[in-house]
């Protein structure tokens, strides 16, 4: 039984799909998904998706679905996490004991509730499906025939160890993770070798657009519009998936903000937003095996830069750095992640302030008078800094592509410096910022410290 008959089937899924009308683009996915026939309509609806002027002849390896907010990417990944389980014998391709796995992977703990719930719905709404079940936890259904579904989140480690029969990767533009610059390229690398063994299995990747960068650029560059091409990339705005959606929220999200409209509605890759800092310019930096330089006497002084945090939800941080010649280089870092006392870490921070014989401390311009009370209570006297944080970054990038600077090997520090973003907005003035979902705490105290020691003659007063 293929897709197509299945969600048409009434003792299947057909009652999730009540108005057939709404569901008629996603119809003409599935069917080009698996290869299957398409009538003149549908073959319109796939050109225009796919940029591709043939129809597909056989079931795509990989497909990237680039749809807008609403589309129903969700949904659908839900129904295909369920259909690959459940109506193909994957045991062939098992060894006794083997489980192949379903492993859907999403952006955080919410979404990946809300997906798992899909899937739930689908088999317990089907009594011979539900039947197949083994065992169900809070993560996870088991089914008869060595198959599970799993959900997860974005992390590279989740697909090791596993056979996998299909992957399906939710809106992967938006994945952040504190183990890696790269997530949505370092995981969709990790998956690939756990399908390599198993004939049929598919990568399945959805998400609405951002910024023109990741693995969700990278392959409809590579594949979008390409004839014949076993990896298949379908860009279509919400309004095409899912025709429910009224026009006057499409309408007001388009005068509020034309750009941010465009992607999260329209599909439409975001040229607002833009990388800041290469990798290969932050790796050229880094000195590989420092993570830290202790005070030295031969150092006649350092200077150091806070980002202050209430301690309810960012992290605070502390950069300490010495110029060497026609050099900066960063001597020490110091983050304290939510939640915490922000008092005990301006103590903490002011401790190693002295190590360094640092008795004065540069920090962020808006964090309003209290930084100044506790540093001043704890010997520390604090000052803010004369460039708000874009104009800090704007100053370091130049430092960074001159190798005018000697980095900490601080896997944060370069994930984050990385991540940076910058954001052209509506009157034409550029801001440097994280992406959303994303931090930089550590990369704001780095680069003020970079840029506190080129403009300082003298340095701040010593011990």
């Amino acid at each position: 039984m293929n897709i197509i008959e299945a969600i048409d089937d009434p003792n299947l899924f057909a009652p999730w799909f009540k108005d057939r009308k709404t569901w008629s683009a996603w119809r003409v996915f599935l069917s080009a998904l698996y290869g299957l026939p398409l009538n003149d309509h549908e073959l319109t609806v796939f050109q225009e998706c796919t940029g591709r002027s043939e129809t597909p002849q056989g079931a795509a390896r990989e497909a990237w679905l680039i749809c807008g907010r609403r589309a129903g990417k969700s949904f659908n990944l839900a129904l295909l996490a369920a259909y690959t389980a459940l109506f193909r014998d994957w045991r062939p391709y098992l060894q006794p004991g083997e489980r192949g796995t379903v492993m859907v992977i999403a952006t955080d703990r919410r979404q990946a509730r809300t997906i798992f719930r899909y899937i739930v719905a689908l088999v317990r709404g089907v009594p011979m499906l539900a039947k197949k079940i083994e065992r169900e936890t809070a993560d996870t259904i088991e089914f008869a025939g060595q198959v599970s579904i799993e959900v997860h989140t974005a992390s590279f480690r989740t697909a090791r160890g596993y056979t996998i029969i299909a992957a399906l990767c939710d809106e992967l533009a938006f994945w952040r993770s504190d183990e890696s610059a790269n997530p949505d390229v370092e995981i969709i690398n990790a998956l690939r070798p756990g399908m390599a063994t198993v004939p049929g299995s598919i990568l399945l990747c959805a998400s609405s657009p951002y910024a023109r960068k990741g693995a969700l650029w990278s392959a409809h560059q590579r594949h979008f519009g390409k004839d014949g091409d076993p990896v298949l990339v379908w860009k279509a705005p919400t309004w095409t998936m899912n025709p429910t959606v009224p026009e006057d929220v499409l309408a007001a999200a388009r005068d509020a903000d034309p750009a941010h409209a465009a992607a999260e509605y329209g599909a439409q890759f975001r040229t607002d937003v833009e990388s800041f800092i290469s990798l290969e310019s932050v790796m050229d930096c880094v000195e590989t095996d420092l993570r830290e330089t202790p005070p030295s006497d031969a150092v006649d002084f350092y200077v150091a830069f806070v980002d202050p945090s209430g301690g309810s939800h960012d992290s605070m941080t502390l950069a300490v750095a010495h110029r060497e010649g026609d050099k900066v280089v960063l001597d020490a870092i110091r983050e304290r992640r939510s939640p915490f006392n922000p008092t005990d870490v301006v103590e903490e921070f002011a401790a190693t302030l002295k190590d360094y014989r640092i008795s004065q401390v540069h920090g962020d311009r808006y964090a309003g008078e209290w930084p100044r009370d506790r540093f001043r209570s704890s010997g520390i006297a604090y000052e803010t800094a004369s460039l708000a944080k874009s104009g800090l970054y704007r100053e370091m990038l130049p430092m960074i592509n001159a190798r005018s600077v000697r980095l900490l090997n601080n896997e944060t520090l370069i994930r984050q410096l990385v991540d940076l973003e910058r954001r052209t907005g509506r009157g034409g003035r550029d801001t440097i910022d994280h992406p959303p979902s994303g931090r930089d705490d550590v990369a704001n105290a780095v680069a003020g410290v970079l840029v506190l020691s080129t403009e300082s003659q003298r340095g701040p007063r010593i011990w």
